[in-house]
């Protein structure tokens, strides 16, 4: 059963990964779209259903079965467990804030401009990295 899960577990990450790499992306294009258009209206239903079919259920599994693995391996004393779980947690914060933007758009509140969403973009792609780099290389 191990091997499933940590299968599902690959799966889960990755789904959240295009996810939270891709939704920033669109609010880029979303800023410059004028509120009410059809443009704009567009970026709100793409936003919503990316983060409430895609990304959440996939940070979801991706949570549960990391968890199932992390305490059947016995890997909660590790060190390189603590980074990669710390990575997971601020990537978590980033996907709640992201959700937040969601929110904002959708209200057609946002205050913030393309170069804000181009540097959050960032943010998962360096917490990704870390988190792989723990897993697979076990620093300490």
């Amino acid at each position: 059963m191990y091997e499933w899960i940590k299968a599902l577990h690959v799966l889960a990450i990755v789904s959240w990964m295009a996810a939270i790499l891709y939704l920033p992306r669109l609010m880029v294009y979303h800023v410059d779209a004028p509120a009410g258009s059809v443009q704009s209206e567009t970026f709100k239903v793409m936003e919503r259903r990316l983060l409430k079919a895609i990304m959440t259920p996939a940070m979801v599994v991706a949570w549960i079965s990391g968890l199932y693995i992390g305490w059947q391996g016995g890997w909660f004393s590790a060190g390189w467990f603590h980074v990669k779980l710390a990575a997971v947690i601020a990537m978590s914060a980033a996907h709640g804030f992201l959700a937040v933007q969601v929110k904002a758009f959708a209200a057609d509140a946002n205050r913030r401009d393309g170069r804000f969403f181009r540097i959050l973009n960032e943010v998962p792609t360096v917490l990704m990295i870390v988190a792989v780099v723990m897993v697979i290389v076990k620093p300490f």
